[in-house]
């Protein structure tokens, strides 16, 4: 038995250092402070209420932490007819300022600005942003009749290109800025795996904010739900700081908050 323990311990010993840094690669690295944190994570799923307070109690960075949340939602994202994207105004806001470039013209322009967004235009912007080879800005905006134009940018912008379904094609640009730039809009849009993540708050917030804005994400999804869609919808859902661990919630509570949105 020695003799094995002996030969495995060699052969560990022998391993070159990409052949242990391969070996590490798929492990999840934390940090000390995240791994202490997580040790007072509870283990078992709790209420939506217990959640919010708990993730508040491990927010502590020394910024003001985003309360975020994920729901792992029962479609198959590969088809057409269960992807689930949209946009939701939260009643107190997501905390989160964001940069909004506008394409418009006349009325509609002059609307932008007045709202606040960062950047309106319409050929120039075009310009600009083949120039650049990109926009940096977080959202794009733009009224229908620009879409002709804007379309030209398809393998620029790629999921930055201003969509319907995301909200960011309105003919009332000026309203779509002021929910963005007042931080109340929240989009949403399933990922590959069938997981929906989103901002609903910041640590700093109250309890019951974060609560009502959580109840009114999961409302807006639940609305949300493909016909196509089959079986249990809203299979997992957790709550946690940007730095802290996740907090499983039990998803009969999370029904319960979503009717009262």
């Amino acid at each position: 038995m020695s003799d094995i323990n002996t030969e495995e311990t060699t052969g560990k010993s022998q391993l070159s250092t990409a052949a242990r840094r391969k070996s590490k690669s798929g492990r999840a690295k934390h940090s000390k402070r995240f791994l202490a944190l997580a040790k007072s994570t509870p283990k078992e799923q709790v209420t939506v209420s217990a959640a919010i307070a708990k993730a508040k109690e491990l927010s502590s960075a020394k910024f003001d932490e985003t309360i975020d949340v994920a729901v792992n939602l029962g479609v198959d994202p590969r088809h057409g007819d269960q992807m689930v994207r949209g946009t939701v105004n939260l009643p107190f806001g997501t905390g989160k300022s964001r940069s909004v470039w506008v394409f418009a013209r006349g009325e509609r322009a002059a609307d932008a600005t007045a709202a606040g967004a960062d950047v309106v235009g319409a050929e120039d912007l075009l310009e600009r942003i083949q120039k650049e080879g990109g926009a940096s800005c977080d959202i794009l905006v733009a009224s229908p009749d620009m879409m002709a134009l804007v379309g030209r940018l398809g393998p620029i912008l790629k999921q930055k290109m201003p969509n319907p379904k995301a909200g960011t094609v309105s003919p009332n640009v000026g309203q779509v800025v002021r929910d963005i730039k007042g931080a109340t809009r929240a989009e949403y849009r399933v990922d590959k795996n069938g997981i929906i993540h989103a901002a609903i708050g910041k640590a700093s917030f109250p309890n019951e904010n974060i609560e009502k804005n959580f109840a009114t994400l999961i409302n807006a999804l639940v609305k949300a739900r493909p016909s196509a869609a089959k079986g249990k919808y809203l299979k997992k859902v957790s709550i946690s700081s940007s730095m802290g661990p996740s907090i499983s919630l039990d998803v009969l509570d999370v029904q319960k908050v979503a009717e009262t949105a």
